[in-house]
């Protein structure tokens, strides 16, 4: 199984990724910078957190137009799994991989805890290892993670089982408690919370590792 984690200028988070995934699978994923016009040859895609450019525009704008993007879709149109995380999952919602945006906090603060989600499917890649309703730990780290959507992609996602995480205390504002969905092949999810952050006991707990489980099971 190969993975690759990608790096923006202002992505802060990849060595943590990286480190989960190593740590999990005992091989250390490839870099990608954000300029290559191609990936490795990967069953594995990350996105991970961080602050790429600073924010400016919208959170994740400037990078959702960068070469490597155009890589990234390309894979996942033909099925590789994707995983964008806090940052990376607004750069794939401003790169039209996942539907909506996100906005800042409805509380205008930069929030920095752990909080509470509640699993809602495990009909995908990502899921399968946790239990339908099970209420799991997750670190969050952003000042824009207040997800949006209009009315009509919000009950597809709710029609198609696309809501894989939401929060039990919503701590952003996120319409309809969103933490985390699908994309329509169910092969690219985006989260605000950091799964990578609880992956073994030292982190202070372990229930972000079967979410990485089951998406490196998957294509293992």
């Amino acid at each position: 199984m190969k993975s690759a984690v990608v790096v923006f200028p202002g992505s802060n988070r990849e060595r943590d990724m990286v480190a989960a995934i190593e740590k999990i699978t005992g091989h250390r994923p490839a870099t990608v910078w954000h300029g290559d016009h191609d990936l490795p040859k990967v069953d594995l895609i990350v996105v991970p957190g961080g602050f790429s450019y600073g924010d400016y525009l919208r959170s994740g704008a400037i990078a959702a137009r960068e070469p490597i993007m155009a890589a990234i879709a390309r894979e996942a149109e033909r099925g590789v799994t994707v995983l964008g995380v806090c940052n990376g999952f607004q750069i794939l919602c401003e790169a039209g991989l996942l539907p909506g945006v996100l906005m800042r906090n409805a509380g205008l603060k930069f929030i920095c805890k752990e909080v509470e989600l509640r699993v809602e499917t495990t009909d995908s890649r990502f899921t399968r290892g946790y239990a339908k309703g099970q209420v799991i730990r997750s670190p969050v780290a952003h000042g824009d993670g207040n997800y949006r959507t209009d009315d009509e992609t919000l009950k597809r996602l709710q029609d198609e089982d696309r809501i894989a995480f939401r929060y039990v205390d919503n701590p952003n504002g996120s319409v309809d408690d969103i933490a985390g969905i699908l994309s329509g092949k169910r092969n690219i999810l985006g989260m605000m919370p950091h799964p990578e952050n609880l992956i073994e006991p030292l982190n202070g707990g372990t229930d972000g590792r079967p979410l990485f489980e089951a998406a490196l099971s998957a294509v293992a």
